[in-house]
């Protein structure tokens, strides 16, 4: 049996996203921009991907830009907010567990000069308000903070966070929400989301710019997307995404289909293995889950599980060991110990997972770690 619970990492696409895009790649080639039938048919396209993508949102489809990803959309965001308010403040903040795509980009800017504060969480990823209101009160150009953390499940108190934000620029990382929890009227003025954890292509995402908001362009040329991202748009991309939203909202059972089968895992797993700990809050969303199995290295349990046709994570694909970086940064801002971080595996649910599966990898996870516990492999 082929079990795949890495769906935070990404996902397998619909057949109707690659059927979708394969039309698209061989019936409508043209460019969106050029004026004859075969580019005013790509523009029709782009156009009705855009109002798509644009509902999930309850947003005007001209507060869409499509960029190459959740990446791209939060460098534009936080670059662009910055530049385009650096001469009010240099001061930016976000948060201790966010995804390294907004990290890596507030640690360049506090590089080139940037004031840069980052608000800590407890043993819940809960964000502590306190810190963030006094940092706050010295005034902020940009404010980052993700709408689910994409390691553990836990949801940032956003509505909070806007209400105390004064006159600084929100930006939410909206990537694992995206299509998973409502994300309509989100309280933030950037928001930044993308197709491939959605069971949509890889390449392809989207920002959320609200009316009113300024920010400066970081790609120039032809003046695509309303000028802020210019190059020739990925059609087959956007036009998969739009699929694969209309898919995933259709799928009125898909949520609580998800959460019966993270209870299942969650209760599977705490009857038949002892010593473990659960690192996602039983009210964060039902598409991860992170546990510690006390005893074991994370990485080793990865590949055994990987022999019987499970495959899992020891945390964010894109801050993994493969690329030179050592332990989860989300488990050791939530206070962690060494061996609790180091025993860590992420579960994350899609919308191929079945209840037969998830009893399979309960029994397959619970001998595993007995078989190390016991043989000492993990010394």
């Amino acid at each position: 049996m082929i079990v795949y619970l890495d769906n935070s990492a990404t996902t397998k696409v619909y057949d109707e996203v690659a059927e979708k895009m394969a039309a698209v790649m061989l019936d409508a080639y043209g460019n969106p921009s050029s004026l004859h039938t075969l580019g005013l048919d790509a523009e029709k396209l782009l156009k009705e991907a855009r109002k798509t993508v644009a509902s999930v949102f309850g947003a005007d489809d001209k507060e869409i830009v499509f960029t190459s990803g959740g990446t791209e959309s939060d460098n534009m965001a936080i670059v662009g907010a910055y530049n385009a308010r650096k001469r009010e403040s240099n001061h930016i903040i976000t948060t201790t567990i966010e995804h390294p795509a907004v990290l890596e980009t507030v640690k360049n800017l506090e590089r080139q000069g940037a004031k840069v504060t980052y608000i800590d969480v407890d043993r819940n990823s809960m964000l502590d308000m306190d810190a963030l209101r006094e940092a706050i009160s010295g005034g902020a150009a940009v404010i980052s903070v993700m709408a689910v953390n994409n390691e553990t499940g836990a949801m940032m108190p956003l509505c909070l966070v806007n209400e105390v934000k004064g006159n600084a620029i929100l930006h939410c990382d909206a990537v694992q929400a995206f299509c998973k929890e409502e994300i309509e009227n989100l309280p933030a003025d950037l928001i930044s989301v993308s197709a491939h954890k959605i069971h949509g292509p890889k390449g392809i995402g989207a920002l959320y710019i609200k009316n009113g908001v300024k920010i400066p362009s970081l790609i120039e040329g032809g003046g695509q997307e309303r000028g802020l991202r210019s190059g020739t748009e990925n059609l087959p991309g956007i036009v998969g995404m739009a699929e694969a939203v209309k898919r995933t909202m259709q799928d009125k059972d898909g949520y609580e289909r998800i959460k019966r089968l993270n209870l299942k895992l969650r209760n599977g797993l705490a009857e038949e293995i002892s010593d473990i700990r659960f690192n996602s809050p039983e009210n964060g969303v039902p598409y991860i889950l992170n546990v510690s199995f006390l005893g074991t290295k994370g990485e080793v349990l990865l590949h055994k599980l990987e022999q019987e046709g499970i495959y899992v994570s020891t945390g964010s694909a894109c801050s993994s060991g493969r690329n030179g970086k050592a332990g989860s940064h989300v488990l050791k801002a939530m206070g962690l110990s060494k061996e609790e971080i180091e025993g860590a595996i992420r579960f994350s649910f899609g919308a191929f997972n079945t209840e037969e599966e998830i009893d399979y990898v309960i029994d397959k996870v619970a001998k595993a770690v007995g078989e190390f516990r016991k043989l000492g492999r993990y010394q």
